[in-house]
């Protein structure tokens, strides 16, 4: 048996503006230093809200005439993606609430490392953004109360795409081990919250939606948590893979996983589905009872692959009578009575293969001494009165007619014997009251069905009421 379990491959982040420190600056704006004494000559709308915050290229054209610069082509850029709460509108009114005065907070703050030259420009120093707002760690390591003052849910980032979702660099905390076990990434869900109540540690709704927690989360539907996040597909671009926890890297993990699912299964609904247990086992054990079943909104959970046992070796078939026959529970647990049937039963188109080919003829002494036992394939009261009925030598037409026991004449007067050594052949078609004809103190013919040695005294004390099955209420020596 393989399992291919839970651990999660992730690539997370809490970016400033996905991807922007990687695209090239198309704007060369130390070569323009010189030009412009403010940023605000071209961005406009970062001090003027109605104002667009990009140029259009239009004022390019009183420099790069051809005659004092070059022409040149410019085209406005299209809005990179972000889950950036920021507005530069709303960031200086809150700039100059907090400042008790009509200021704001000079662009190279943000934009410019510090130190650098004029018109050093960079998309946002995060850092700089970062101890502004009084958060003294490493921009991925920023508590939950951070995120939430600084980018929106990925749901509601709706400018990202799914290749800069993808592009989210991981925190250090999911490197850390034991992150994606119990007590890891489930339990850092649960902590902080932001300005609105979350539900979900903003950190994880910042790059995460309920699609991915899907992707593996047999139990979403009952993980708070995971419902508190908003479905987006294009949390499903973070690459996720699921892997066997150590737990079940153990080479006795097959064999023994029963006993703790027996105690519990909580822990096991987390990546199974009734139908990963039910690959295995041909008849569901109780425990599985208690995971979900497949559907909508459930992750498919760990995809069970049957395989052969160890304990299975080349030749086991040829050998495996010895330990069927010491535990068939052990069997039952991935094989059916039909599986067996193939082998152990003939069939009118080949040769049996469990009895020889003249076994048939010699099958009366088999079975009378037990060579083996005939109900584990057979049923004795319709396979064998069948086959007997279409030979001709079917059940007698009474108690003491001729019939099955033709073939001895004088069987009558043994047949005690053969009853007293096995009496489950004797009830394949007979009734008690096909005994009690002649065996009964009460009725009939009164013959004693008692062999040598018999201890009455010990059998009315072990089991009284046998005894009154021929004898009825006067049981000899009874009181």
């Amino acid at each position: 048996m393989r399992f291919v379990l839970p651990s999660l491959t992730l690539a997370l982040a809490l970016t400033a503006a996905p991807l922007a420190a990687q695209r090239p600056d198309r704007f060369d704006h130390p070569q323009h230093a010189k030009v412009f004494p403010t940023c605000t000559a071209c961005h406009a709308g970062a001090t003027d809200g109605t104002m667009a915050l990009l140029p259009t290229g239009k004022g390019c054209a009183a420099c790069h005439d051809g005659t004092i610069e070059r022409r040149v082509n410019w085209t406005t850029p299209a809005p990179e993606g972000s889950n950036l709460r920021f507005t530069h509108t709303e960031h200086r009114r809150e700039v100059a609430e907090r400042a008790g005065r009509d200021s704001t907070v000079a662009c190279q703050a943000c934009h410019a490392p510090a130190g650098s030259p004029w018109m050093t420009v960079q998309p946002a120093v995060v850092e700089q953004c970062l101890s502004c707002h009084g958060v003294r760690t490493a921009h991925l390591a920023a508590p939950d109360t951070a995120c939430a003052t600084c980018h929106l849910t990925l749901a509601q980032a709706t400018t990202l795409t799914s290749a800069e979702v993808k592009a989210f660099p991981a925190p250090p905390s999911h490197d850390a081990p034991g992150f994606m076990g119990a007590g890891g990434h489930g339990a850092q869900a649960k902590l902080g919250t932001g300005p609105a109540t979350y539900g979900v540690a903003p950190s994880c709704a910042t790059c995460h939606a309920q699609d991915f927690c899907i992707t593996c989360h047999v139990n979403a539907p009952e993980t708070p948590t995971i419902q508190a996040l908003a479905p987006d597909p294009r949390s499903l671009a973070i690459p996720v893979t699921l892997t066997a926890p150590a737990t079940h890297q153990q080479p006795n993990f097959v064999t023994m996983h029963g006993k703790p699912a027996q105690k519990s299964t909580a822990a096991c609904q987390t990546c199974h589905t009734q139908e990963s247990c039910v690959a295995c086992h041909v008849t569901p054990p109780k425990p599985v009872t208690t995971l979900y079943a497949s559907g909508p909104g459930r992750g498919e959970g760990a995809v069970v692959i049957r395989s052969r046992p160890a304990s299975h070796m080349a030749d086991f078939s040829a050998i495996h009578a010895p330990v069927a026959n010491s535990n068939q529970q052990s069997c039952q647990g991935c094989h059916t009575r039909p599986q067996c049937l193939d082998c152990h039963r003939g069939t009118p188109d080949r040769t049996p293969q469990y009895h020889p080919q003249t076994f048939l003829e010699r099958h009366p002494a088999a079975a009378y001494s037990r060579e083996t036992n005939c109900s584990d394939c057979h049923n004795p009261g319709a396979f064998c009165q069948n086959c007997h009925a279409q030979a001709g030598i079917g059940s007698p037409r009474g108690a003491l007619a001729a019939g099955y026991h033709d073939a001895f004449k004088g069987f009558l007067l043994n047949h005690g014997q053969a009853a007293r050594q096995s009496l489950e052949t004797c009830t394949s078609c007979h009734v008690e009251k096909d005994c009690l004809t002649c065996h009964s103190a009460l009725y009939g013919r009164g013959f004693n069905p008692h062999g040598p040695g018999f201890d009455a005294d010990q059998l009315r004390e072990k089991n009284p009421q046998m005894c009154t099955v021929c004898h009825g209420s006067r049981v000899p020596g009874g009181k």
